[in-house]
C-alpha cells in the first residue's frame, strides 16, 4: 500500500507548510485566536486542522490515496495514523532520536478512533474488491507543553470533520482517476463518486487529562505540572456520553473513586463545549 513513501512525502510537505508558514507570530495571532481552525491549514492535504490547547499546538493533515482492499475486507478502506514530534516542538526532543511519547500517542490515537467507531471503514470503499481509499492521518506536534494526547485527538477529529473525498471515476483501463484531472475526465467512463463529499462521523471522541494531587484536580496540565505530579488520568468520552477509555499511566495503583467520577464529570462538560465549537466552525466553513 506504499505506507513509507506516502509518509515521507507528507512529512516533506508538512515541513514546508508547517515549519515555514505556521510558526511566524503573525500567523499564530491571526489563525489561533479561536484555538482550533479546521479550515484547510495545509493546502495540499484533503483534510487538515490546526489546534491549540494552552501552549500545546498540533497540526493534522490527511492525504487520500487509492489502494486495493484486502481479501479479508473487500468492502473497506484503511486509516493509518501516525504522531510526530520533531525537535522543534520541545527542547527535550533531540535530533535523530525519536521522542518516547510518539509511539505511545500514536497507539492511543489509533485505539481511541477505532474503539469509538467514529468512522465506518466501509465508507472508504470505492469499488468492492478492487479499489478503496487509504487515508494517511499524520499529526505533527508544533509545540509540546502538556496534554499531548488531548490536543492530538482534537486535531485529528477536526481534520476528519474537514476531510473531503476527491471526486473519482474509473477509466477505460479499469483504473480510478481523479475527476478534477483533465486527462481523467476525458478517459473516465464509469463514475465512482461524481462530487467531492465529506466523511460521515458518528460518535466523536474527545478527551481530557487531569492531574490528581491530594484533594485537587488539575485539568489541562502543562508539561511542568505533568513532570512533578505523578497521578495522571485521561478520560475519553464520545458525544453520546459513553466512556471510551480511561488511561492512567502512573501514580498510585488506586485512585479515589470520587476523584475519578469528578474527572468524568469535568470531561462531560468539556465534550459539550468542544462539540459545540467544532459544529460552529464546520458550519462557518460551509457558509
Amino acid at each position: 500500500m506504499g505506507v513509507p513513501n506516502a509518509s515521507e512525502d507528507l512529512s516533506s510537505e508538512m515541513e514546508v507548510d508547517a515549519f515555514r508558514q505556521l510558526f511566524p507570530l503573525r500567523f499564530f495571532e491571526r489563525h489561533l485566536a479561536e484555538s482550533i481552525r479546521p479550515d484547510g491549514a495545509v493546502a495540499s492535504a484533503n483534510g487538515s486542522a490546526l489546534v491549540k490547547i494552552g501552549s500545546t499546538t498540533m497540526l493534522t493533515a490527511i492525504k487520500m490515496e487509492v489502494m486495493t482492499p484486502s481479501f479479508e475486507s473487500p468492502d473497506e478502506g484503511c486509516l493509518a495514523i501516525d504522531f510526530h514530534m520533531p525537535p522543534i516542538c520541545s527542547p527535550i526532543v533531540r535530533p535523530g532520536r525519536p521522542a518516547e511519547a510518539s509511539p505511545v500517542v500514536s497507539k492511543q490515537l489509533s485505539d481511541t478512533i477505532s474503539s469509538s467507531r467514529m468512522i465506518d471503514l466501509k465508507e472508504l470503499s470505492l469499488v468492492s474488491g478492487k479499489a478503496a481509499w487509504m487515508a494517511y492521518l499524520d499529526v505533527y506536534c508544533l509545540d509540546a507543553d502538556g496534554a499531548l494526547f488531548d490536543t492530538a485527538l482534537l486535531s485529528a477529529v477536526a481534520a476528519l470533520s474537514h476531510l473531503q473525498f476527491p471526486a473519482v471515476a474509473m477509466n477505460d483501463d479499469g483504473k480510478i482517476v481523479l475527476v478534477s484531472d483533465e486527462d481523467g475526465q476525458k478517459r473516465a467512463q464509469e463514475p465512482v463518486n461524481k462530487e467531492k463529499r465529506k466523511l460521515t462521523l458518528k460518535s466523536i471522541p474527545f478527551s481530557l487529562t487531569c492531574i490528581l494531587h491530594k484533594n485537587y484536580i488539575l485539568a489541562d496540565p502543562t508539561a511542568e505540572e505533568e513532570s512533578i505530579m505523578e497521578t495522571h488520568v485521561t478520560i475519553v468520552l464520545d458525544t453520546s456520553g459513553q466512556l471510551i477509555s480511561l488511561y492512567k499511566p502512573g501514580g498510585p495503583v488506586l485512585a479515589y473513586t470520587s476523584a475519578i467520577q469528578d474527572c468524568v464529570a469535568i470531561t462531560r462538560q468539556r465534550v459539550k463545549e468542544l462539540k459545540s465549537f467544532l459544529d460552529n466552525e464546520n458550519s462557518a466553513m460551509e457558509v
